[in-house]
């Protein structure tokens, strides 16, 4: 693979971890992260979520639920998430306090409030290598099932464009042919590093 993937959605949770999993398992060169300002799971109500910091490891979240409620957070698809994220990752990490982790070639989102902060954050940066990224919106809702779909169609996104000799010649023509195939529209922007 000759490009870098950063996948985030907006706890570094369920869309981002599933689409970081599978494309890891094709061999991709791929990290995850959130841009919240906390991590939040689902809990016994709407009113009760789950609130963590990120950098608390996936291992301590599972064990944490499971105490609370090994039923309910089975039932929900919260432990078996967790546990497929431990596998993956020590803990949930935030877009915004990692940058020291490296250069991205395309960073995929997963929602449009996602992908603004993401721009945001590359935009107010230093620009000092003046080297090209591409960040893409794939709206996916926040679910297990949604996720596990979404996850199959950032990785045919994601193999287009490594099939391209340069993605910044190519973009255009890979995204309206991703779009008529997939029937998704796609949001991209460019920024640099």
């Amino acid at each position: 693979m000759k490009l870098r993937y950063a996948m985030v959605c907006s706890s570094n949770q369920n869309r981002s971890m599933e689409a970081h999993s599978l494309m890891k398992r094709q061999g991709f060169d791929v990290s995850s992260y959130g841009t919240g300002g906390h991590v939040k799971l689902p809990g016994p109500s709407l009113r009760e979520p789950n609130v963590y910091d990120f950098g608390t490891p996936y291992k301590q979240m599972y064990d944490e639920l499971r105490r609370k409620d090994p039923d309910l957070y089975k039932r929900n698809g919260i432990l078996p998430m967790l546990k497929r994220n431990s596998g993956i990752k020590l803990a949930p990490q935030r877009w915004q306090d990692n940058s020291a982790d490296g250069i991205f070639d395309v960073v995929l989102t997963f929602e449009e409030k996602v992908f603004d902060l993401v721009l945001d954050d590359l935009n107010n940066r230093e620009h000092s290598l003046m080297r090209p990224v591409l960040i893409i919106n794939l709206e996916v809702k926040d679910n297990h099932e949604e996720a596990a779909a979404g996850a199959k169609v950032a990785l045919d996104l994601c193999q287009e464009l490594e099939a391209t000799d340069c993605w910044e010649d190519s973009i255009d023509s890979v995204v309206t042919a991703f779009e008529r195939q997939h029937k998704r529209k796609l949001l991209y922007s460019i920024s640099f590093y």
